[in-house]
């Protein structure tokens, strides 16, 4: 009996015109939540979907009673066996949290203590709440641990955070959601910071046990092929707002509102103009038998830890080099060393026929304008204590001398090539979401008016539909200004949409290149197959069709 056709109970939560209210440090009032309702029944997943600044972090958490500092409840209710969460005591909410309701994060790196084991950590919220002595807890966790697929369950709790991979993190972070045997589990985008390949063993793992478990669910998304695998029902929000609701087959095969048939169409972009389309030019960017990593150079002339392992690249001007390969492989690394933020051990980097200096510092001026990069971590990218508008103006009178009003009126006109509105430039970065926060990160490279855009993952916090606006405003910026994407990606379809050619990196080294509109016919190596055949489809029956060689899977996904 697959997830999408067991039967369900009576109503187990029950949501009634929720409003949100955030204050700003300015004192302004934003509305987060406008008036939301919905209702998840015993033994059903619900998925929440929408883009970044949508709501729908804002409704998980106000299913444990709980709200971002900075945000009140200032409207509605939310009813959990007919009880409502908003008019518990502290001390009430603080017993409801990881016993009725428990929380699986985003980012399961951030929840563990890196100086504690992890079964410590695991079985703690039991013992807390007085559910289970140490001795027991413990061997439910053990049964957790297999039946999320985690190898060696006997021991693997003994270790560290930092002694697990990323996707065995994640599942440790389940296991200790559901020690306390929760009524409800609210999932928050589990495996968004995932690779593809290691996502498939996630999220495998968790439609099992909530098969096994005929659990309760409530699944944070912006990755619509993720949740037609694992939910039952699909809430559609936009602006604190739910566009849409209806099964799984019905959202993602009939939608019926205009935002969610974008949803829909943005899943797979259009294919990028194939470069034979276009008249062939001059390397713009050149890597050399690039050497690069962390640590001491030992003897044999490569550093302790080596990230980089020979590669070589040429970016064609007006061209897009895409690069994908798993986190470790030592994409981010090539771009950081031709960034010059990370000198190469050995090796060159020529930029318009002209060797670059290793380290940024020791580059001329206009040989840093002529090639910016765009980190995938806005967070910790962006001033916290400057506003949008300084972040991206500062560039602006570096390079190009502009101040006052000139510089107030290109800022104003960077933020919409960027799909955000005028008034967000008086904003702080903790006041924009996720998304936004990624996009001011673009607007400010693209205020120096570069020749080359070094783009690390600069897509993967945005939802589906800006993320395909961010690719179409990438395309036109290159066929007006001639510009040159390296791109770094985990995501093929994205690279598929944007880029030329592909260049395909595993363990530091190149593996293959090929014409990008050409994947499934010219890859070669095992490895870019797996890669191809481990992205999600709409199709809800996908993830439990998919057969994959073990022995490859083995070999190359560090799930």
């Amino acid at each position: 009996m697959t997830i999408h056709s067991k039967t369900v109970g009576e109503t187990l939560v029950k949501v009634e015109d929720l409003k949100v209210t955030a204050t700003t440090d300015s004192g302004r009032k934003i509305e987060i939540l406008k008036g939301v309702s919905f209702d998840v029944r015993r033994g059903e997943v619900l998925a929440l979907i929408g883009e970044s600044g949508s709501g729908k972090t804002t409704i998980a958490l106000s299913l444990l009673a709980y709200a971002r500092s900075g945000c009140h409840f200032s409207g509605g209710r939310v009813l959990l066996n007919g009880k409502d969460l908003m008019t518990l005591s502290e001390k009430e909410r603080q017993k409801l949290r990881g016993n009725t309701v428990s929380y699986v994060p985003q980012s399961a790196a951030a929840s563990f203590n890196p100086s504690k084991k992890i079964m410590d950590q695991v079985v703690e919220v039991a013992e807390i709440h007085g559910i289970l002595d140490k001795a027991a807890a413990r061997q439910k966790a053990i049964g957790l641990f297999r039946s999320l697929s985690l190898p060696s369950p006997d021991t693997i709790g003994d270790r560290y955070p930092h002694q697990v991979s990323g996707g065995q993190l994640q599942r440790l972070a389940a296991a200790m959601a559901l020690i306390g045997d929760p009524e409800l589990v609210v999932f928050d985008e589990p495996t968004t910071a995932l690779d593809v390949t290691t996502q498939i063993e996630v999220l495998k793992a968790f439609k099992s046990a909530i098969l096994d478990r005929g659990m309760t669910g409530v699944y944070v998304s912006h990755d619509l092929a993720v949740v037609a695998q694992i939910s039952d029902r699909i809430i559609v929000l936009k602006d604190g707002e739910v566009q849409e609701a209806g099964e799984t087959e019905q959202i993602v095969g009939a939608p019926a509102h205009p935002y969610t048939q974008a949803l829909i169409s943005a899943f797979e972009p259009v294919e990028a103009e194939p470069a034979g389309s276009r008249p062939a030019s001059s390397a713009v960017l050149e890597m050399r038998d690039v050497v690069a990593g962390y640590g001491n150079v030992k003897s044999d002339g490569k550093p302790h830890i080596v990230a980089v392992d020979g590669v070589s690249l040429t970016l064609q001007r007006g061209h897009s080099l895409g690069v994908i390969g798993e986190s470790g492989c030592g994409k981010s690394t090539l771009l950081r060393v031709a960034a010059g933020l990370l000198p190469a051990a050995s090796g060159d980097c020529v930029l318009d026929g002209r060797p670059l200096r290793p380290q940024v510092d020791a580059r001329g001026k206009d040989e840093l304008r002529k090639m910016q990069i765009v980190f995938q971590l806005a967070d910790t990218a962006l001033n916290p204590a400057q506003t949008v508008g300084n972040i991206i103006g500062r560039p602006l009178t570096f390079y190009h001398g502009m101040k006052g009003e000139a510089r107030d009126s290109r800022v104003i006109e960077l933020l919409d090539m960027v799909r955000m509105p005028a008034q967000f430039r008086h904003r702080l970065p903790r006041e924009l979401s996720g998304g936004q926060r990624q996009r001011v990160n673009l607007a400010r490279a693209l205020a120096a008016k570069p020749d080359v855009l070094l783009c690390d993952e600069i897509t993967s916090a945005l939802d589906t539909v800006v993320a395909a606006k961010v690719l179409e405003l990438l395309k036109e910026l290159q066929r007006e200004l001639q510009l040159s994407y390296l791109f770094v990606s985990h995501d093929i379809h994205t690279v598929q949409s944007l880029c030329d050619e592909v260049m395909v990196m595993f363990g530091g080294r190149k593996l293959e290149t090929f014409a990008a509109a050409d994947l499934h016919a010219e890859a070669r190596h095992p490895y870019t197959k797996l890669l191809a055949s481990s992205l999600p489809t709409l199709d809800p029956t996908w993830l439990d069709n998919l057969k994959q060689d073990p022995e490859l899977v083995r070999k190359f996904a560090h799930a």
